[in-house]
């Protein structure tokens, strides 16, 4: 299956991050590299780490996921953003997308939806 797919959580709540940390390294070929408690230290943590896939938080203090998703796409285009949200119908799943964002779950849907999410998301490898 090759290496696996390298994980930045970005949520401004610590208590999600920590379980949803937990659950996701527990899974096979998933290895959480980091985590951010705003939109500015997910960008930073971005260029720092490289991971391959950035699970973001759509409403967060200092840089909101959608604009921490659209400079993180512009710079780093090989990186897969999914948007994390309470509320991921209409309009802030279309705005994560338009960022470029792959997708945008909902926080009230299963971790498997998530997990799901992630392993298409891995890129190819080189």
């Amino acid at each position: 299956m090759g290496r696996p797919i390298r994980i930045l959580l970005a949520d401004d709540h610590p208590a999600l991050r920590e379980s949803l940390a937990r659950v996701l390294e527990r899974e096979e070929s998933l290895e959480v590299v980091g985590e951010a408690s705003d939109g500015r230290m997910a960008v930073d943590l971005a260029r720092e780490l490289r991971p391959d896939v950035i699970v973001m938080d759509v409403q967060m203090p200092v840089l909101d996921g959608i604009e921490a998703t659209r400079r993180i796409a512009l710079a780093q285009p090989g990186t897969r953003v999914i948007g994390y949200t309470l509320n991921p119908s209409g309009n802030l799943a279309e705005a994560m997308r338009r960022a470029g964002a792959a997708s945008c779950l909902g926080k009230n849907e299963p971790v498997a939806a998530l997990i799901r999410v992630i392993r298409a998301s891995r890129p190819g490898e080189v």
